[in-house]
């Protein structure tokens, strides 16, 4: 168990407060500023939750499912989606509980998880860390304005999150340009997670196909690859029996729509999401997906599509 003190010192000009305690020290007065926990939590919209900075072995249910966190006039708010993300909640995310810092210590009652105490401790001035006693666990949360916020930053960090949160992404357009190839057949893929790692399934049926009615033709592996120097751009390789591992540049365009772009073949397809799957509507639901930290392997190659 470590030890840790909390100092009150200034966090963006707010932590010298008009609070203070007062110490009798040879018959003078020294007025010491107290930590104002609620300023620090309020001085962003927006704290992202870097989930591979986590320490300990322990888990907080709700930062573990979260991208992003907001304390609004005592409200908790959650970003626990990427599709929606900016939008859902005026960009703050679904209300998910009630907070309060006034005694020194960040108190959360979560609607799901119940109450939780955490330590808050200021890393710097754009940086917090939340501290789980209990648990021993620290979560280390950056903070934003709404409008300086990278989102693309949060969905290529995050793009394992992102695959899995539509029930089937469905093919709606494939480029002229390009030659024939296995890949053109396929009309739906779905991104999961199991026991044994991530995996995909896809479908041969014909566009429109309502996803409850798919017929899934093929089940194997699935790997996201980082680009050495190229921080937008993902890799994606699909482990298909009869072709090897079929491999795609992999673009975001919107919260619910990517593009694979297909460098042996020239050909980029677009698939949009179907069936989106929200968490913290149920409890089901909540407990379906938490974040862990995630370390992609690194590809040496170079961005194809013109």
């Amino acid at each position: 168990m470590k030890i840790k003190l909390l100092f009150g010192f200034v966090f963006l000009g707010l932590l010298a407060s008009s609070c203070y305690t007062e110490v009798i020290v040879a018959d003078d007065f020294i007025e010491e500023p107290v930590f104002n926990v609620n300023q620090v939590l309020a001085s962003k919209d927006l704290w992202y939750i870097d989930i591979n900075a986590t320490q300990g072995n322990g888990e907080v249910p709700f930062l573990q499912r979260a991208f992003t966190v907001s304390f609004v006039g005592g409200r908790l708010y959650a970003n626990n989606n990427l599709v929606g993300i900016g939008k859902s909640g005026n960009g703050f995310g679904i209300d998910v509980g009630v907070y309060d810092g006034a005694r020194g210590l960040l108190e959360i009652d979560h609607d799901l998880d119940g109450f939780y105490d955490l330590e808050v401790f200021v890393v710097n001035n754009a940086t917090i860390e939340l501290y789980h006693r209990r648990t021993d666990t620290s979560y280390f949360l950056r903070g934003y304005q709404r409008s300086n916020f990278d989102y693309d930053m949060v969905f290529y960090e995050n793009i394992k999150y992102f695959l899995q949160e539509y029930d089937a992404w469905e093919k709606v357009f494939t480029s002229q340009a390009g030659a024939i190839n296995d890949f053109d057949n396929e009309h739906f893929l779905q991104f999961l997670s199991g026991d044994n790692g991530d995996f995909f399934r896809s479908s041969i049926d014909g566009p429109g196909t309502s996803v409850g009615n798919l017929q899934w033709d093929f089940e194997g592996d699935y790997q996201v690859y980082d680009i050495a120097n190229d921080d937008s751009l993902k890799a994606l390789t699909l482990s298909y029996d009869f072709i090897g591992d079929d491999y795609f540049e992999l673009y975001v365009i919107n919260d619910g729509t990517i593009e694979l772009y297909h460098p042996d073949s020239g050909t980029s397809y677009e698939f949009k999401g179907r069936g989106y799957i929200q968490y913290l509507k149920s409890e089901d639901a909540a407990n379906a997906k938490k974040r862990v930290k995630v370390s992609n392997p690194t590809m040496k190659v170079t961005r194809q599509k013109k």
